[in-house]
């Protein structure tokens, strides 16, 4: 009895340790293996970095990559686990020989590691290498390969692995090496990332060069002779040389990476609408005209370009480069004065509401509207003018006139249609200094503005007279992405009068110089600058491209030569010109009728009218 109670017995413990084992490798591994922090990444287009911040830990660590770039995974599995696409996690012949290894040297020297069981170790942070942590190690990697793919566990080392100095993983590491993204990596240079996480404290590019080149040298020996490369192939890469140290990671983008980085998305990897060479050019232009600026204690300027057809952001340059005189700021997300930029909005809207026609005669006389006496830049006035001019010249007195006959509250709301969400207070609060820099404004609220009044007029031309609500939408900088949606304010027809009045910009001869910024090509463009000579403002328009400019001093210190047409103007033509468009808009017949206008006022002709047009 007591013999059979004792085999009773250890049948059951033998369960239990069963049991215990089983229960083990089901949940012996974490539902999310690594969670360290990341760094923000910035990429255009086409995947080439634009920007991207360091991780909270000090660290270059990528967001997690899927996908494993062929010669990094082939120099990988050569040089650390050739049987990697046989084993279930173990190599049983690889466990034997490090210990027999370890047995004959006394201490640990080996540990026969599968590309698995260093996944395991790199996600429980290296733990001391002992006989029990090694057999635990080996249930976990067992139970990694029933739980994810092969190419899965690959994409884990790769994003994971250190490689060398606070450098983590494949991604990282290519662009702090090499410059380039882990896709367009040699052979020479995949192999070299490949043998860094043997021993990522002891060799790495600036330290231990040579026996860095040896072992890299040895596994494209091993890849020739296994034929994964031909051998002009292998002579051309172990003639190449290894880097000195690390580079500094692009920073094509920092006030971007920075808005980015406040809206929420910290530790992403974010792939925008932005073009990188574009982006570098206009970085290269801006910088250069910053420069010239600074003679002139101006300090700040900031250019964005939009994609009219998508909407899509093309280049964002928030601030000049350098340091200090408010560079951190980012130009582009602060309310500033609008200055006289607002003016095309007034007159498209009293355009739709039939209140005038382009040649509608406005007074330009002195005026005085309770206490308010509005003057012209040029502190001259010039009698009657038509509504179509007073806009090419900026005319600030019949703006106030217009403004006080169209209502500055119809005006209001149609702003607000715009998308002009810092205009948040009643129009009461604005009276009608509304029109001439009376509230903020954004560069990114102007884009869209203008950007949508382009998009919607192209559209109808092609849409055989149609419109498409989706045209009025804000910006937006992120692949697969819209922006938020606008209310039609303008017909088309409306939007082409606007334009062609604004391709007629021209100023009296006291602001001489604006000839110059004639460009080449047709383009629709306007000016402004605030009270004080805080801020100048140019918005040019073509069917492809908005390109909006902002230039002045971040800290709100006004400069003499802080104007539109001589601070903002130059930059935004500079722009211009490197875009290279050709194309105008098409007049909105479909829209548009023939009417008699009399040749006196400039409106509809009346029986009173001696002669019309």
């Amino acid at each position: 009895m007591m013999y059979l109670a004792f085999r009773h017995g250890k049948r059951r413990r033998r369960r239990v340790v069963i049991a215990a084992a089983f229960i083990f490798f089901i949940f012996c591994l974490p539902d999310v293996l690594f969670d360290p922090p990341t760094c923000t990444v910035l990429v255009d287009t086409k995947n080439q970095l634009l920007a991207a911040s360091i991780a909270e830990d000090g660290q270059y660590r990528f967001p997690h990559n899927p996908h494993v770039p062929s010669r990094f995974e082939q120099a990988l599995i050569t040089f650390e686990d050739r049987h990697f696409y046989n084993h279930l996690g173990v190599h049983v012949p690889s466990i034997v020989r490090a210990a027999i290894q370890n047995f004959e040297q006394g201490k640990i020297v080996s540990g026969g590691s599968t590309l698995t069981m260093q996944v395991v170790r790199l996600s429980r942070k290296n733990p001391d290498r002992n006989y029990l942590e090694k057999f635990f190690e080996l249930f976990r990697a067992l139970r990694l390969e029933t739980k994810y793919s092969k190419s899965e566990i690959l994409a884990l080392y790769a994003s994971h692995a250190p490689m060398g100095g606070n450098v983590v993983g494949l991604d990282a590491a290519a662009w702090r090496y090499f410059g380039t993204s882990a896709e367009e990596l040699t052979w020479a240079q995949s192999t070299t990332l490949a043998v860094l996480p043997n021993a990522p404290s002891l060799i790495y590019p600036g330290k231990n060069q040579q026996k860095l080149l040896e072992k890299r040298n040895r596994v494209l020996k091993e890849l020739h002779n296994q034929g994964a490369i031909d051998l002009t192939t292998y002579n051309l890469s172990i003639a190449e040389s290894l880097p000195s140290s690390p580079n500094p990671l692009p920073q094509l983008t920092p006030h971007l990476l920075n808005y980015v980085l406040a809206s929420g998305q910290k530790g992403q990897f974010v792939k925008t609408t932005i073009h990188a060479d574009r982006q570098h050019s206009i970085n290269k232009i801006v910088s250069r005209y910053a420069e010239n600026l600074e003679h002139n204690q101006i300090f700040n300027c900031a250019v964005l370009v939009m994609e009219v057809e998508t909407g899509e952001v093309i280049s964002y340059v928030g601030n000049a480069p350098g340091k200090g005189h408010g560079r951190q700021v980012d130009v582009i997300q602060a309310p500033r004065s609008s200055g006289s930029i607002l003016k095309p909005f007034l007159y498209a809207s009293m355009l739709q509401d039939g209140e005038i026609l382009p040649n509608t005669l406005i007074a330009d006389i002195p005026t005085r509207i309770g206490s308010y006496a509005p003057t012209n830049f040029n502190e001259t006035f010039s009698g009657a003018v038509s509504a179509k001019v007073a806009l090419s010249r900026s005319l600030n007195v019949p703006a106030v006139r217009m403004l006080k006959a169209h209502g500055i509250d119809k005006f209001h709301h149609r702003l607000k249609m715009l998308g002009f969400a810092h205009i948040n207070q009643p129009a009461s609060h604005y009276g009608l200094t509304l029109i001439l820099g009376g509230a903020e404004v954004t560069l990114w609220e102007l884009a869209g503005a203008y950007g949508s009044m382009a998009r919607s007029l192209n559209h109808y031309t092609s849409l055989n007279g149609s419109y498409d609500e989706q045209d009025w939408q804000t910006p937006h900088f992120q692949s697969k992405q819209e922006g938020s949606s606008l209310k039609r304010p303008f017909e088309a027809s409306v939007i082409h009068h606007c334009f062609d009045a604004l391709t007629q910009v021209h100023r009296p001869t006291e602001e001489s110089g604006w000839e110059f910024f004639n460009s080449s090509r047709r383009i629709a463009w306007k000016t402004g600058t605030s009270f004080g000579f805080r801020d100048a403002w140019a918005v040019g328009v073509s069917p492809k491209y908005v390109v909006a400019v902002w230039v002045g001093n971040a800290d709100g210190v006004g400069r003499p030569g802080i104007t539109g047409v001589k601070a903002a103007a130059p930059l935004l033509f500079e722009i211009v010109d490197d875009l290279q468009f050709e194309t105008w808009f098409d007049a909105p017949y479909d829209e548009m009728q023939r009417i008699a206008v009399c040749a006196q006022s400039g409106h509809r002709a009346q029986r009173f009218c001696e002669t019309s047009d």
